[in-house]
């Protein structure tokens, strides 16, 4: 018997510290305050670092808080993905991919528009045809306390049988070390995106 490979990923801010641990399944975390400064305008700030439907997309917002919000959030997603697949900021040029939902009921393009995550599937759209840059992931983004945008990407596995595989079980701990460690899943510190 020989034990399933332990595979984790660590993200942080100035107040925050996000480890991920998965077993058998590669991850990616990254976790941003919402209201995290960026020094330039954000839409130059995309154009620099996201695909031309991402830009878009964040165009088309005309509130300068939420078009900040939903940039904080695509960033988080492509942040976790690519540390997923092993290669990081520098590794997965963001602009080589789209971070989108996918309605499963219409089969139509959306971002980040607040629906029901058993309606959508946030998915990968690769402009390279990397091999390794697929769909083959699930996403999960929270907020965290209202201050924070978590974004945890995992490989998706199929059974035997060629079904997906993906027990979902994600537990949030709130730890300060040697002080306090309490499981705040299913608490009002956490909401689903």
């Amino acid at each position: 018997w020989h034990s399933p490979p332990l595979h984790f990923n660590i993200s942080h801010t100035s107040s925050l510290v996000a480890c991920g641990v998965t077993i058998d399944a590669q991850i990616g975390i990254d976790v941003e305050k919402k209201d995290r400064k960026i020094k330039h305008d954000i839409l130059s700030f995309a154009r620099r670092y996201f695909s031309k439907p991402e830009i878009r997309f964040l165009a088309a917002i005309s509130d300068p808080q939420v078009q900040h919000m939903e940039f904080i959030k695509l960033w988080t997603l492509k942040e976790a993905y690519v540390k997923a697949l092993g290669k990081g900021f520098s590794g997965a040029p963001f602009n080589t991919f789209t971070i989108r939902f996918e309605s499963a009921a219409k089969g139509g393009f959306n971002m980040l528009d607040n629906l029901n995550p058993k309606d959508s599937e946030t998915i990968v759209v690769s402009f390279d045809e990397t091999a390794d840059l697929t769909s083959n992931w699930r996403f999960v983004l929270l907020e965290l306390a209202n201050s924070h945008y978590v974004a945890v990407c995992t490989e998706k596995h199929s059974d035997h049988e060629g079904k997906e595989n993906f027990p979902g079980k994600l537990t949030v701990w709130k730890t300060i070390a040697f002080l306090e460690d309490e499981c705040v899943s299913g608490t009002a510190a956490i909401k689903s995106i």
